[in-house]
């Protein structure tokens, strides 16, 4: 339980936005320069730790000469395997050039070519030509990215940060599920103190659910808390189910994993066995270049048949990789002299909470940016490096609909804490790593979603699964993330075939009749299940 479960009533601002990230803060950046006033709320420092600093590869958009949005939109669609909603796709393809601009405004140091003065790409997997802008320092164009965007920010009158904040709840006017969306419920990990921050207008930019699982390349805060707060306040969530692993993680013992980039392969490096021989040619045309969830299947095939998988990079320069070279020489690994262990493991989520091309939920006054959110641009598959253009577009797109949506709205002022906010902090227990039974649990709940919930999937395991979170949910400090668990085993059950990020074993096949997003509510995932509806396509608006 919380130290002090008296709620104090901060001060009100148009704008909240729940996390510092690189969708967080462009965002608030977005709104500070149109004179709007906005308070972040981060579980760290200004520059902590957050997903996008782990971002390695780099940003996706058609700023080449020989490109265009439209073979940028074509190479989404076709990764997406059939469930990318075209229009989404279409406005963030055309944008994201403008907001390459916007980012060098900002301070960006991309890499640029020393002959032609124009941008470095790389080719990564499943795009038709280089289109991938990365860092000038390499292969960390996220820290690179947060650096910028952050001293920018810091300069910002307009933008009030407040860190060691961990948002609890969204707030509505009656209760939890009914009212107006009036602010956000936090609790700050240094004073053990519950705040309420007021707002017409929530951003959640809170990240992924990658730290779910036992692999994983996410930073450990990455439980998908914004997702089960906003399915607590009876958002509708869409494509739960689709998890994208990252073929090519260090397997070094290391939690989270090191990330070995797409760019790797991109530029060359192979994946083998431990006798040598390469096994992505008989996979896919593109072989080491084919979609993601191909080669995240074909290297945990190879796994579960006994054999180790490397990643070859000594045809290539390993020095352009920094992060690469430093996780391996740490580990007493050369990767310019000798091949590297990899595994998959849990990378981005195309599923979270559903919005449209500017952010908006399916509640009034909250929108969303960055993976926490799903606009259907990934589809069941995310094609490389549109994560980091999806959070910056998005995060403009979200602050600039917001922008307008405040010209109509009276500020909020928060008079009194809505009774149901008090229960919820009476309950309220912050994840404490010190205690031995929630640990066990954490633990638990890891295992199960990466041995059932995992690369391959079957319903009989999933069903087991779903009990174990249900159980794990009466655990305080897991509430959220058992839920979100729940959540994605859910989903998974419900879509009976295989498809991008999905994979069943029970359903090999992809079909025509799933050729489609799914949505689902926490009132829908509470049915039990052989009372659940199917997820079905249903318009989202």
């Amino acid at each position: 339980m919380v130290k002090n479960s008296k709620i104090q009533i901060e001060e009100s601002s148009g704008t909240v936005i729940v996390g510092a990230g690189a969708a967080g803060l462009f965002a608030a950046l977005t709104l500070a320069k149109a004179g709007r006033k906005v308070t972040v709320l981060s579980e760290a420092e200004l520059n902590g730790i957050c997903a996008s600093c782990w971002a390695q590869g780099g940003i996706a958009a058609a700023v080449a000469k020989e490109d265009s949005a439209a073979a940028h939109t074509r190479d989404t669609l076709k990764a997406g395997a059939g469930t990318s909603d075209k229009n989404v796709t279409t406005a963030l393809t055309r944008d994201a050039p403008a907001y390459i601009k916007l980012l060098e405004s900002y301070g960006v140091d991309f890499k640029h070519d020393p002959a032609t003065g124009e941008f470095a790409l790389n080719h990564e997997a499943c795009h038709s030509r280089r289109r991938v802008l990365r860092a000038k320092a390499g292969d960390g164009f996220g820290k690179e990215l947060m650096r910028a965007l952050t001293t920018a920010a810091a300069k910002e009158k307009n933008i009030r940060f407040v860190a060691f904040q961990s948002a609890v709840a969204l707030v509505r006017e009656y209760t939890q599920t009914h009212g107006a969306l009036s602010g956000i419920l936090a609790y700050d990990s240094k004073t053990e103190d519950l705040s309420l921050f007021p707002a017409a207008a929530v951003i959640l930019a809170t990240g992924g659910i990658g730290a779910l699982y036992s692999h994983t390349t996410n930073p450990n805060f990455a439980t998908g808390r914004g997702i089960a707060m906003a399915a607590r306040a009876g958002a509708v969530l869409a494509d739960m189910e689709f998890v994208q692993f990252h073929p090519t993680a260090l397997a070094l013992g290391r939690d989270p994993a090191p990330l070995a980039t797409e760019a790797l392969r991109g530029e060359g490096a192979l994946l083998i066995t431990e006798d040598g021989k390469r096994f992505m040619p008989d996979q896919h045309p593109m072989a080491e270049l084919a979609p993601r969830d191909i080669v995240s299947r074909a290297v945990f095939a190879e796994l579960s048949r006994g054999q180790r998988v490397f990643l070859d990079c000594r045809n290539i320069n390993t020095q352009e990789f920094p992060a690469l070279r430093d996780a391996c020489m740490t580990a007493g690994l050369d990767p310019q002299h000798v091949p590297v262990p990899v595994h998959p493991a849990a990378h981005y989520h195309m599923g979270g909470i559903a919005s449209d091309a500017n952010g908006r939920s399916s509640l009034s006054g909250l929108w969303v940016c960055g993976e926490v959110a799903s606009t259907g641009l990934h589809g069941a598959n995310r094609l490389a490096s549109n994560s980091l253009m999806e959070a910056v577009v998005m995060g403009g797109r979200a602050a600039a609909d917001i922008h307008q949506f405040l010209e109509k709205m009276p500020e909020t002022k928060m008079l009194r804490v809505p009774d149901y906010c008090r229960e919820i902090a009476k309950k309220y227990v912050p994840l404490n790593d010190r205690d031995l039974v929630v640990t066990r649990a954490r633990t638990e709940l890891r295992e199960v979603m990466t041995r059932l919930v995992g690369v391959a999937r079957h319903e009989s395991g999933l069903k087991q699964a779903i009990d174990i979170f249900r159980k794990l949910e009466t655990v305080a400090a897991l509430a959220d993330a058992a839920l979100v668990a729940r959540l994605v085993a859910t989903a998974a059950l419900q879509r009976r075939e295989s498809r991008g990020g999905h994979f069943r074993l029970d359903y090999p096949g992809d079909s025509a009749v799933w050729k489609h997003r799914s949505y689902i509510t926490l009132k829908e995932a509470d049915l039990p299940l052989a009372e659940s509806a199917e997820v079905k396509e249903k318009v989202y608006a």
